[in-house]
């Protein structure tokens, strides 16, 4: 059985774990992507469900639908991820974690020391 993140919905999860695929190149560009049915089952959610995380990759073209054929990962989808995932750090996860380390009172170059010492 999945563990769901109960405050992010179900597709967005799905779509967070194709696109780790893509970056890490598990699934390299021109290649097929598991279908919506395989996904699915493993996953035990709806096929719609998963189909709704493949049209928003769709349309930030990144995976390409292939009639009959699947869903296949774009030409230069790795760079177009990381340059969206990229800004989506920026401007919605960091303001809310910078936001954190001021009213911690840490200070931004003690915790990058602290990181090079591990």
């Amino acid at each position: 059985m999945n563990q769901w993140n109960e405050s992010q919905p179900i597709f967005v999860q799905i779509r967070t774990r194709i696109i780790a695929l893509i970056l890490d190149k598990t699934v390299k560009e021109g290649e097929a992507l598991p279908s919506v049915r395989q996904i699915s089952t493993d996953l035990s959610v709806n096929p719609l469900t998963v189909t709704k995380a493949y049209q928003s990759l769709v349309e930030l073209g990144v995976v390409e639908k292939k009639r009959g054929l699947g869903m296949f990962v774009a030409d230069g989808a790795p760079e177009i991820l990381l340059k969206h995932e990229r800004e989506k750090f920026l401007t919605q996860e960091w303001p809310r974690i910078r936001t954190q380390i001021e009213a911690l009172g840490l200070d931004l170059n003690e915790l990058m020391k602290e990181e090079g010492k591990k």
